[in-house]
């Protein structure tokens, strides 16, 4: 599946596409949730939920 079908899926409810999303990003969100090489477990939480904000405020641009 594209990943603009997924995230207009994800947008309109289906926890099954929020899911795919963030486990696609999940290494990306690991990444920036490391301060002088250690895990920051709320810096991580902060930014999965910015990650969920995203999907509900996404606007299509056409």
């Amino acid at each position: 599946m594209r990943f603009d079908e997924l995230l207009f899926r994800a947008k309109a409810g289906d926890m099954e596409a929020k899911t795919e999303i963030f486990v696609k990003y999940r290494p990306l969100l690991i990444k920036y949730s490391m301060v002088n090489r250690r895990f920051d477990e709320d810096l991580y939480q902060e930014l999965a939920v910015e990650l969920m904000k995203c999907i509900r405020y996404f606007k299509d641009a056409e």
